[in-house]
C-alpha cells in the first residue's frame, strides 16, 4: 500500500472522530469519543473518553493537523480531557465535575490534599447518578503553578506557610486556574443544564459567566484528615470555598 493510499485510510478512520471548536486565540481540536473501560472502587465501568488540542491555527484539514503530531513533542505538554457516562448530550439532567489535575493527589494518592478523593467520588457519583462529565483540566496542577513549582510551595508549607501564602511567596496568586477551554468543549458537547460537582463558587461563576444553564451544586468534601485539615480549612477561610456546612445550591 502507497504511503498516499495508508494517510487516506488513517484520515479516514480519524476524521469522524475530530471536532473543530473554534476561540478567540485559535482552535481547539476535540477527538472522541472513544470507549475507555474504567476499574471504579472494583467494578468496570464504561466511559466515553475525549481529549482536546489547543493551536492557534484553525484549520478543517485534519490531514494537515495529523502530520504534525510527531513533531510537536505534545509529550513534553498537557492536554487536558473529558469522561462522559450515559447519554451526556440529550439527557435532561446531568452533573458535571470540573476537575483541576494534581499529580501528588491523582497518581500517587497523597492525603496532603482532597484532590484524589473528589476525583474518584466524583466519577462514582456521575454512574450513580446515570449522565454527567468529569472534565480533567491538565493545565492547572497547583491552581495553575506547575508541577515545579507546587513542589516548592509545598516546602514552604512545611515551614508553616498555608497554600496561599506559598503560592504568593513564589510570586503566583492564590488561583489562576481559566476554565474558558473546558468550557468551549462542554458547550460542544452538551446544551441542556448541568448541576456542578465543586466547593469552589469560582467554576461555578465562569459556567454561569459563559451563559451556561446550571441548574445546581452538590458539594465535594471528604477524606479530611490530620494531614489536609489545614489545607481544606484554607481553601474556605482563604480561598472563599464553601463550606462543608452549606448544602447543594445555585
Amino acid at each position: 500500500m502507497t504511503q498516499t493510499k495508508v494517510k487516506s485510510r488513517i484520515l479516514s478512520i480519524l476524521e469522524d472522530k475530530i471536532q473543530l471548536l473554534e476561540t478567540d486565540e485559535g482552535a481547539i481540536y476535540l477527538v472522541g469519543p472513544i470507549m475507555l473501560p474504567v476499574n471504579l472502587y472494583g467494578e468496570t465501568v464504561n466511559f466515553q473518553w475525549y481529549c482536546w488540542l489547543k493551536c492557534e491555527e484553525i484549520t478543517d484539514d485534519f490531514d494537515r493537523i495529523i502530520e504534525k503530531l510527531s513533531s510537536d513533542n505534545l509529550a513534553e505538554l498537557q492536554q487536558s480531557s473529558v469522561l462522559t457516562y450515559g447519554d451526556f448530550s440529550n439527557g435532561d439532567d446531568a452533573i458535571i465535575r470540573m476537575h483541576s489535575i494534581c499529580h501528588t493527589g491523582d497518581i500517587f494518592g497523597s492525603k496532603r490534599c482532597d484532590c484524589g478523593f473528589q476525583l474518584k467520588q466524583s466519577m462514582k457519583n456521575i454512574v450513580e447518578h446515570g449522565t454527567g462529565a468529569l472534565f480533567y483540566l491538565a493545565n492547572h496542577e497547583g491552581r495553575g503553578i506547575g508541577l515545579f513549582s507546587k513542589a516548592m510551595a509545598y516546602i514552604l508549607q512545611e515551614n508553616d506557610y498555608d497554600t496561599v501564602e506559598a503560592n504568593e511567596a513564589l510570586g503566583f496568586v492564590d488561583d489562576s486556574r481559566n476554565y474558558s477551554d473546558a468550557i468551549s468543549v462542554l458547550k460542544a458537547l452538551r446544551s441542556k443544564p448541568v448541576t456542578l460537582m465543586t466547593n469552589n463558587p469560582k467554576k461555578l461563576a465562569a459556567l454561569k459567566k459563559a451563559g451556561l444553564p446550571v441548574s445546581g451544586r452538590e458539594p465535594l468534601w471528604g477524606d479530611r484528615s490530620e494531614f489536609n485539615e489545614r489545607y481544606l480549612e484554607t481553601k474556605v477561610n482563604r480561598s472563599g470555598h464553601i463550606g462543608e456546612e452549606k448544602t447543594a445550591d445555585i
